[in-house]
């Protein structure tokens, strides 16, 4: 099955490469088909296959020989490194489908804050809806109506502590980080209070780490702008794959 769900995976990474272009700049997903920016010639089925079709064309275009970044094969493998991993850590579980689109959702996002420093609500806003709607899914096939309960409880604290700290931080913190931070905190508190805990607060040590090797080693300072939300989405897998037994033994300490 994690074979499966991780070849599924690099399919989806390759229309992600799509999203990632195309969603920031208001154009349509769908339409017209995938096509060289360069020469504009569509690209055959044979060229589009994940990862195998840029290695056969050695990253080049077929018609007019443009390079082909290697980020679109890196972008499909992250994808289908991250559905293989749900798939290990959920196993054959009702709630593995809310958390594959996390993962697809989370690719997306977090190259499209690198490179523009924005979240796009297209792909933000809807993401609440259908977590809540897959998730629900699960809880009725599982039978697990407190856990469904407390992941709305996730996504409303979480939500409400990015708005006050953007609030009183605003150069700090992006709006489209605090719309980011119910959807994480729906999937966190899915899981538990540890996770969620853990989960919020491995994006701001991330984060700090990053900044101080950005200052340290890149040149950068005070005013150097820094994307936040690939923080808040890897504290979100520290969060799930590592958020019980980070909080077991942080309260385990404590409480002797």
């Amino acid at each position: 099955m994690t074979v499966v769900v991780g070849l599924f995976g690099l399919v989806i990474g390759s229309f992600l490469n799509v999203v990632i272009w195309r969603v920031p700049r208001g154009q349509s997903v769908v339409h017209p088909a995938s096509h060289c920016p360069e020469c504009n010639q569509p690209i055959a089925p044979r060229d589009n296959v994940p990862v195998l079709s840029w290695l056969l064309l050695r990253g080049r275009c077929r018609h007019c020989g443009t390079a082909i970044s290697p980020r679109y094969p890196l972008v499909e493998i992250a994808t289908a490194g991250l559905f293989a991993g749900f798939a290990v850590r959920f196993g054959i579980h009702a709630a593995l489908p809310a958390y594959l689109y996390l993962a697809a959702i989370g690719v997306a996002l977090t190259m499209i804050d690198l490179d523009l420093q924005r979240l796009p609500d297209p792909l933000t806003l809807p993401s609440y809806p259908v977590g809540v709607a897959l998730l629900g899914i699960a809880a009725a096939v599982d039978d697990q109506p407190h856990a469904f309960v407390r992941a709305l409880a996730g996504m409303a604290i979480l939500f409400a502590f990015y708005a006050v700290v953007w609030f009183l931080y605003p150069s700090g913190m992006g709006l489209g980080d605090v719309k980011l931070a119910g959807v994480l905190g729906l999937y966190l508190g899915w899981l538990g209070w540890g996770p969620l805990v853990v989960g919020a607060f491995g994006a701001f040590a991330v984060g700090a780490v990053v900044s101080i090797g950005i200052v340290l080693f890149a040149q950068g300072g005070r005013k150097t702008r820094i994307p936040f939300g690939p923080f808040m989405l890897v504290g979100v897998l520290i969060g799930i794959f590592a958020g019980h037994p980070l909080a077991h033994a942080y309260t385990s300490t404590f409480s002797r």
